[in-house]
């Protein structure tokens, strides 16, 4: 699955986005510099191919990466627009984070060193804060790298006007230390690096990213978009916790202490069809990017889901895809004793059916894989219902690795890519461990 990016619709005057391969080798920065720095050479080599990310004119000053697959990833990204009205959405899945972002990088590090220290007045201008309030520029540097000097000063400047954020992008085993790796990487060429989320992460590495200098918002108890929420509220309207709202609700974080305090603000009803509408549409539109990045645009200036041309619709139709599905599944429901699971072949991902098998196995745990052929694997949706005891997000982290693939999430709702031939083992491992 490719990222979303998009060609205009980030409502970007300066900058666009094309697929492209081997773009690494157009873009080379020896054009631009006149060498190679070997930041610049280590780049090429992790990323020489299937390059889909192309600035056309020059490296956004603001950059959100969010999750593609749901509410919370969508909304997080949308709350990111509003507040920083210049900023380019990227949506991604978990699997090409680390590609994409190793992409992101390598075009970061080709600028030249004067762009990068010293941002034209044009560039300073397109990160502006849209309303009012500056909360985020006074902890700017309270987690950066390095002490005092010319070179740590200039890295501080230019980092108030040059900012990656990244919502709701857990991480794993596999991928961990890979991610401080580049954030580092990022770090070091003048951005300010956000990283929020609400994914189990191990407290090393928090600490690794706080050391290369990446600002962490991390709790496992709100969802993402009320976090990212909770962090830029001076600079968002009173529309903007609807979102917030409406990612903890689908999410099953509404009864967190904030969320449940947001929730409260709506009525319930009107909430939860807005935002299983919401939740639809993501779902039925995961092939198609643009649509997904034009939901993005429409939540970042207060639209509502209704608002959305022919999106009611499509969450419709996509219902009875749904109930279809679970139907012609039911019979195919493997129950072992503590977890069922079944194979979907459907056009339709698996998070989506995957709590209709839970609700109707009568076991604590459901799982639905799905197989992608690109990878030889399956991709996996594990749900649990009260009575599972077990943090399924720490314990699929831990028996993915185990298996050759990678996994974590929620206490009670996560995920994985486990090898095709390592399916069964890992079924097995994860029903004798609930």
């Amino acid at each position: 699955m490719q990222s979303t990016l998009g060609n205009g619709t980030n409502d970007n005057s300066g900058s666009s986005i094309t697929a492209s391969s081997n773009s690494s080798s157009r873009n080379s920065p020896e054009t631009e510099t006149g060498r190679l720095t070997k930041l610049q050479k280590k780049n090429i080599r992790n990323f020489s191919k299937n390059s889909e990310i192309q600035f056309e004119t020059g490296v956004p000053s603001t950059i959100c990466l969010s999750h593609r697959e749901d509410v919370d990833g969508l909304s997080s990204a949308a709350l990111v627009k509003s507040a920083f009205k210049e900023c380019y959405v990227i949506l991604l899945d978990y699997s090409n984070l680390i590609r994409h972002l190793k992409r992101l990088s390598f075009l970061i590090s080709s600028v030249p060193e004067a762009s990068r220290s010293a941002p034209s007045a044009t560039e300073g201008s397109k990160a502006t804060v849209s309303r009012g309030g500056s909360e985020d520029d006074d902890d700017d540097d309270d987690n950066s790298a390095g002490g005092s000097g010319g070179k740590a000063t200039s890295i501080k400047k230019s980092r108030k006007n040059k900012r990656l954020i990244i919502c709701d992008l857990g991480l794993n085993k596999k991928n961990e230390s890979a991610f401080v790796e580049v954030l580092g990487e990022i770090v070091s060429n003048g951005y300010k690096v956000e990283y929020i989320d609400h994914h189990d992460v191990g407290e090393e590495i928090k600490a690794e990213l706080r050391k290369v200098g990446v600002t962490l918002v991390h709790s496992t108890e709100e969802c993402t978009s009320v976090q990212v929420y909770q962090r830029y509220k001076k600079k968002l309207t009173s529309y903007s916790s609807f979102y917030a709202a409406a990612g903890a609700l689908t999410d099953y974080l509404e009864q967190r202490p904030i969320a449940s305090m947001l929730v409260s603000r709506f009525d319930r009803h009107f909430l939860m069809l807005e935002s299983t509408a919401l939740s639809y549409m993501i779902s039925s539109n995961q092939h198609d990017e643009k649509f997904l990045l034009k939901i993005v645009n429409s939540i970042s200036k207060d639209r509502f889901p209704h608002d959305i041309e022919g999106g009611f619709m499509m969450a419709e139709k996509y219902a009875i895809r749904v109930s279809e599905a679970v139907k012609s599944l039911e019979g195919s429901i493997t129950r072992k004793k503590n977890l069922a699971y079944v194979r979907n072949d459907l056009d339709l991902t698996a998070s989506v059916i995957v709590n209709f098998v839970l609700g109707i196995s009568g076991r604590p745990v459901a799982l639905v894989y799905k197989p992608r052929d690109e990878i030889n694997s399956f991709v996996i949706s594990i749900r649990g219902s009260k009575e599972c005891e077990a943090h399924l997000g720490r314990l699929v982290n831990e028996i993915a690795s185990n298996f050759g693939g990678s996994g974590g999430g929620h206490d009670k709702a996560s995920g994985a890519v486990i090898p095709k031939d390592h399916l069964n083992g890992f079924i097995n491992e994860l029903n004798r461990r609930i």
